[in-house]
């Protein structure tokens, strides 16, 4: 039976300790191609994930494959390379519309909480498809809230939503735990939606779940949906 601590990752958050993201390896920094619309790696090679950017009920542009182990989200171009929010809200606005169909304004789209969550974004996360699972790291100067099935503790009455405080990483996804999951047939209580086991739920600096007034992430300004393909 797997225990809270064992399934937890040595690098968790712990606000009380003087700690930053680790340093990024060759893979975080070599060019990660386009800054949106496509990812690089072989084009013959699958991607292991792909990414949506939500926010509240309404999907802003298309599916972002990711091939590369290091992948980088953030708002504004000028960050570097990967998945830039900030150019995938701009091609959504110039068509008019969300990928969901919600109509995205001349205000920028969404909502003014949307607004003002997304000009904090800054810098972002870093996704990395790791040995045994999958890391985030939160290089922008908020909390990111996150859920995934992995994350879940045993018998746990209530959806489990982790605070990742800016300048910490966290193990967001395990695979073998994952595959106990599916061997026993463990699924949650509480789920939110379809039950998808290989799916990540990041939030940018607005928490969701039983601790918060915001009960589903489709009320939060600005989320991120990891659909994993690695295991699918």
């Amino acid at each position: 039976m797997w225990s809270v601590i064992s399934r937890r990752a040595s690098r968790e958050l712990d606000p009380s300790r003087s700690c930053s993201v680790p340093r990024l390896r060759s893979s975080f920094t070599r060019d990660a191609g386009s800054s949106v619309g496509s990812s690089s790696g072989p084009s013959s090679g699958s991607h292991w994930c792909s990414v949506a950017y939500w926010e509240q009920r309404t999907r802003v542009g298309r599916l972002y494959p990711a091939h590369d182990p290091a992948l980088s989200i953030f708002y504004h171009l000028p960050q570097g390379t990967g998945l830039c929010l900030g150019q995938l809200h701009a091609n959504a606005y110039h068509s008019g519309r969300g990928a969901t169909g919600g109509h995205l304004h001349a205000s920028g789209g969404g909502t003014s909480a949307a607004l003002n969550s997304r000009t904090k974004i800054g810098l972002g996360i870093i996704l990395s498809q790791e040995e045994g699972g999958v890391w985030v790291y939160n290089r922008s100067q908020q909390s990111i809230f996150v859920h995934s099935p992995t994350l879940e503790a045993p018998g746990a009455r209530g959806l489990t939503v982790e605070r990742v405080f800016p300048g910490f990483s966290l193990r967001v996804f395990d695979y073998e735990r994952s595959r106990w999951m599916a061997q026993h047939g463990i699924k949650p209580d509480v789920q939110e939606g379809p039950w998808d086991p290989h799916s990540i739920r990041i939030s940018f600096g607005k928490g969701w779940g039983p601790c918060y007034s915001r009960q589903f992430i489709t009320s939060c300004p600005c989320w991120l949906e990891v659909l994993l393909n690695t295991h699918r």
